[in-house]
């Protein structure tokens, strides 16, 4: 079974932005994504886990397919409001892709208590069948 597990720029309870954060706390953090990724990948169940580019590098595309595409840099909803990055695992159940969802939810943060971010856990679901 796959799923995403989703993490937005916000969804933390009483936590200052990383921007915030000492060089130290952030990477602290960021090491505890990378051990996180290591220790799924070993496991066989890290599919994926990239990092997006912060909100204010997001591009908004709509198009009709017959002229060319709007591209516009917003305006942006709140930054709280966009994806920041996924993991995505291929895993034996959904108790499974919680428990992980859990474990990235107790990030450490600001003097090392966990972040308690929001994650969204969605199961992938298969390619729609050519033969409807």
């Amino acid at each position: 079974m796959k799923f995403m597990l989703l993490q937005s720029y916000g969804g933390v309870e009483d936590c200052e932005p990383m921007s915030a954060w000492t060089p130290e706390e952030i990477e602290a953090h960021i090491g505890f994504q990378r051990d996180l990724n290591q220790e799924l990948r070993e496991r066989g169940e890290l599919v994926d886990a990239p990092a997006l580019t912060a909100p204010e590098l997001a591009k908004f595309v709509i198009a009709d397919g017959a002229a060319p595409p709007l591209i516009t840099d917003g305006p942006f909803p709140e930054s709280k409001e966009l994806l920041a990055g996924y993991r995505m695992v291929d895993v034996e159940s959904a108790e499974r892709a919680i428990e992980i969802a859990a474990k990235v939810s107790a990030a450490p943060g600001p003097g090392g208590a966990p972040i308690k971010q929001s994650i969204e856990v969605r199961e992938v679901m298969g390619a729609p069948s050519p033969e409807g």
